[in-house]
């Protein structure tokens, strides 16, 4: 069965192959250590131009940490990144630095993104200046970039402590997008805002996707977020994708005892509806620095057998485009 980048046919904006990132573990002083925390251990995945694929799990799954080894904050343990066709680590100095200014990312709480002391202008003309554009034209692409966002242009000369936490994130996205970026990192962009500005922040998103098509890499917990956003979903469990799918197809119906329990627990919108069952799994997320053996959801799995503690289970196709890492995958799906 076709694994993810297998099953695709078209040239993807970005491929991820076999992306590990290991930690080591320092002993005590004058003590050796070989252990490693497997942050990531082995994701393969594609991105197509303008889509939004969404990275999902519990806190300590390796979502962001494959955020931050994407755009080189990070240097993978192992596997193969491809960009436009072309592996990152193959390219000279200043071909990846290129490919870099492609990559942006968008960070969690927009004021510690932003230097206090820098008016939002500099800080999103930053990346400009850097490239070498000079400052009239870095003015004027600044000016553009903050209504863009839906900023007056005359703020450009304000600290961001003038401003509420949703006009920051707008200054952070309009800082992403100085260089023209393809694809834009969104590590957690509306969690550290109210409710009322998050809907607001989202729908610029989705505009300037698809003004601009551009692609993103949603990193979230929230599942109503990434069910309003999302063209696929990436389902990971302490550092491997278990269930990756189109996002109606995988809230429809999802296959993996892991993404029900985390779809069990999605409130529903109806207090007229009933309640659906809840599916609650067992113990805490165990440490990726001594994972299960076999499948990672064995000792929290409700349908867990012998078999599923001696192999890790690949993550196959079982219908078109639906991916599944469990050893009874062929249950799951009738």
């Amino acid at each position: 069965m076709n694994s993810p980048v297998e099953a695709q046919h078209d040239t993807p904006l970005l491929e991820v192959r076999g992306l590990k990132v290991h930690f080591p573990v320092r002993g005590g002083l004058g003590r050796k250590n070989n252990r490693v925390v497997k942050a990531v251990d082995g994701l393969d995945f594609f991105l197509r131009k303008g889509e939004t694929l969404s990275l999902v799990g519990e806190s300590g799954c390796g979502k962001s940490t494959t955020g931050y080894a994407l755009l080189g904050m990070l240097k993978p343990t192992a596997g193969e990144i491809f960009f436009e066709g072309k592996k990152l680590d193959s390219q000279d100095r200043e071909g990846r630095r290129i490919a870099r200014d492609r990559f942006q990312i968008v960070f969690q709480d927009p004021f510690a993104s932003l230097n206090p002391k820098m008016s939002i202008g500099d800080s999103i003309g930053e990346p400009l200046r850097v490239s070498g554009t000079d400052r009239r034209q870095c003015r004027a692409r600044v000016e553009e970039l903050l209504e863009l966002v839906g900023l007056h242009p005359s703020y450009y000369d304000r600290l961001p402590n003038q401003f509420s936490g949703g006009q920051r994130q707008r200054i952070v996205i309009a800082r992403a997008l100085a260089v023209r970026p393809s694809l834009i990192v969104c590590d957690e962009p509306v969690s550290a805002l109210d409710v009322s500005i998050r809907s607001q922040i989202l729908n610029l998103l989705i505009r300037l996707q698809r003004e601009l098509n551009i692609a993103y890499l949603f990193i979230s917990h929230d599942l109503s977020v990434v069910r309003h956003i999302s063209d696929r979903v990436a389902v990971m469990y302490l550092g491997h994708i278990v269930e990756l799918a189109e996002s109606r197809e995988l809230f429809r119906q999802a296959l993996h005892p892991y993404t029900k329990a985390l779809f069990s627990a999605i409130p529903l919108p109806d207090p007229e509806i009933k309640h659906r069952r809840r599916l609650i799994l067992s113990g805490d997320l165990p440490s990726p620095l001594n994972p299960p053996p076999g499948c990672p959801l064995v000792t929290r799995c409700p349908n867990r057998r012998p078999e599923c503690e001696k192999a890790l289970p690949p993550l196959r196709e079982l219908r078109p485009g639906h991916f599944v890492a469990c050893g009874r995958a062929e249950e799951l799906e009738n």
